[in-house]
């Protein structure tokens, strides 16, 4: 289990003990959560779809601006509170406490000897491909408005930026940890770095000392 962090009063805990009787149904098939995983891809994509082709089949920027954003809000409360927590077994919410301090909790089930045989690789591959894929490409949509002068799309491009860049932020924290866990591999990953090159420039300072030697020889 993770500690909080108290820089920006975030906490990793585990998933919720109701949930735990997902992870002992047994597995008949590759996908466990057809529904989830069809909305999960269903909302976005529709999104995505009706704002390329909606000019093609309707006059009214109003209505393709509304159509657009429910079908984002519709995605952004699903993938929060149901296809991550039944896909990946992670979750990420706010609360505020009694003193009206915000908190952050980014929830990762416990692993257990049941769940690696439960745990759906197809549908680990369809939640984090949809993740990251749509939001990729709500900001490329967001650089064609701006350089194309669409000022008009442009909120609705910068809507769906944040909701779905929302989603994908907090279910990396779920993933990888608080903060404190990411500067930790970071630092560390520089350390290896710096020790790897101090060990080539030592070999290469030695292999040079051996050959002024072996030249003072002859």
């Amino acid at each position: 289990m993770l500690q909080q962090d108290s820089n920006d009063d975030t906490e990793d805990v585990s998933l919720f003990d109701a949930e735990e009787e997902t992870a002992n149904r047994p597995k008949k098939s590759k996908i466990r959560h057809p529904v989830a995983s069809f909305f999960h891809l269903f909302f976005r994509v529709s999104a995505i779809v009706v704002y390329l082709l909606c000019e093609l089949f309707s006059s009214s920027f109003i209505a393709c601006m509304v159509t657009i954003i429910l079908l984002l809000s519709c995605d952004f409360w699903a993938v929060k509170n149901v296809t991550g927590r039944l896909m990946v077994g992670l979750r990420w919410w706010n609360h505020i406490d009694e003193d009206g301090k915000s908190h952050w909790v980014f929830e990762s089930r416990k692993a257990s000897a049941q769940e690696s045989k439960t745990v759906s690789e197809a549908e680990s591959r369809i939640f984090w491909l949809g993740l990251i894929a749509c939001p990729v490409l709500w900001v490329i949509f967001a650089f064609s408005a701006l350089f194309s002068f669409r000022v008009k799309w442009l909120a609705v491009v910068i809507m769906g930026v944040v909701l779905q860049g929302a989603n994908l932020y907090g279910y990396i924290r779920c993933k990888v940890g608080s903060r404190k866990n990411l500067t930790n591999m970071a630092t560390s990953y520089l350390g290896k770095q710096f020790l790897k090159q101090m060990v080539v420039e030592i070999q290469q300072c030695h292999a040079w000392i051996s050959l002024r030697n072996c030249k003072h020889f002859f």
